[in-house]
């Protein structure tokens, strides 16, 4: 007798009926089109308002971002966006130094130099045409936005850079572009699993910022199996050192291992998943991430990656609360 396939996630994404798939994903594509529709022609309006105004003597040059010849052809979503003036932070961003928030804290530290001069406002206006330096080192608008997923083994930090010296996930993917790019959020050394890293400092302020309460699924392996009152109490919630934590769904990923757990949650505080199952006394022996903002590691082996396609980042891009 053929044995039955388990779906280890079905609590997650309830099987449906080929004709509800179908109908589900005409709709999804309807309303996509419907968003890019209204996007551009806000842009198109904005522009159009932005092109009647006078300009002042004293104003700033517009960034360009023009592509080198040999990049002409990429897709749309490897082009830098342009615009006018920016807040420094996000120039920074875009300049793929950090995610935008990181950039502001780098800004109010005193790490950033205008033209010669210390700032630290965030909100200070900037062009292409200023010399903007961190840490004395001159950055520049990113020419192309380079998106990847990468599967992330343990041992690897989520860092740029690590004054120990230890392994960084940069170090997987060093040869995949010459753009500096950053991951997005983070995992912790002992944690697996889906990483985004991009130079598109927007979308990963979209992403990482607890508004948007973008969705992550873990795959929990602990060191005993989950009793039935915790597993309650893990959907109820627990308290923290930094305040109460719940999760969005819970389930048992083998029904015949107690130990393997599912968890969905939106909080991106930092080892929340490890901290709660902590607190009622199990210890987790591996964490992997298996989705994030709707990526998935399928078909990319543990320690590798690969560049998103077109309609990923689209769909990174309208990416709404609470999808």
């Amino acid at each position: 007798m053929k044995k039955k396939r388990s779906d280890n996630f079905s609590k997650f994404a309830p099987k449906k009926s080929n004709a509800a798939v179908k109908e589900q994903f005409r709709q999804e594509k309807r309303k996509v089109k419907k968003e890019r529709e209204e996007y551009f022609d806000e842009k198109r309006r904005q522009k159009s308002v932005s092109g009647s105004q006078k300009v002042s003597g004293n104003s700033r040059t517009s960034i360009t971002s023009q592509q080198p010849s040999d990049h002409k052809h990429q897709p749309s979503h490897l082009r830098a966006q342009t615009s006018e003036l920016m807040p420094l932070n996000k120039y920074i961003a875009h300049s793929g130094v950090t995610a935008r928030r990181e950039a502001a804290d780098m800004v109010k530290k005193g790490l950033v130099k205008v033209n010669g001069e210390l700032v630290t406002e965030p909100g200070h206006k900037v062009s292409s045409k200023d010399d903007v330096r961190v840490n004395g080192k001159k950055i520049f608008l990113a020419k192309n936005l380079v998106y990847i997923l990468l599967n992330k083994p343990k041992d690897y930090i989520t860092t740029t850079d690590d004054p120990q010296k230890r392994k960084t996930v940069l170090d997987l993917i060093r040869n995949a572009t010459k753009e500096r790019i950053y991951p997005v959020g983070r995992l912790d050394r002992n944690t697996s699993g889906v990483l985004l890293l991009t130079n598109d400092g927007e979308l990963a302020q979209k992403l990482t910022h607890p508004s948007n309460e973008v969705k992550k699924v873990y795959h929990v392996t602990l060191n005993k199996s989950l009793e039935k009152k915790d597993f309650d109490q893990v959907l109820k919630g627990v308290v923290l050192e930094d305040g109460p934590a719940s999760v969005d769904v819970l389930a048992y990923a083998d029904s015949k291992d107690k130990t393997q757990i599912g968890v969905e949650i939106h909080s991106g505080r930092n080892r929340i998943v490890r901290r709660i199952f902590e607190s009622l006394g199990y210890d987790v022996k591996n964490l992997d991430r298996v989705i994030f903002a709707g990526l998935t590691k399928k078909n990319v082996e543990r320690g590798k990656w690969r560049f998103l396609n077109e309609k990923e980042v689209r769909e990174l891009k309208y990416f709404g609360k609470g999808k």
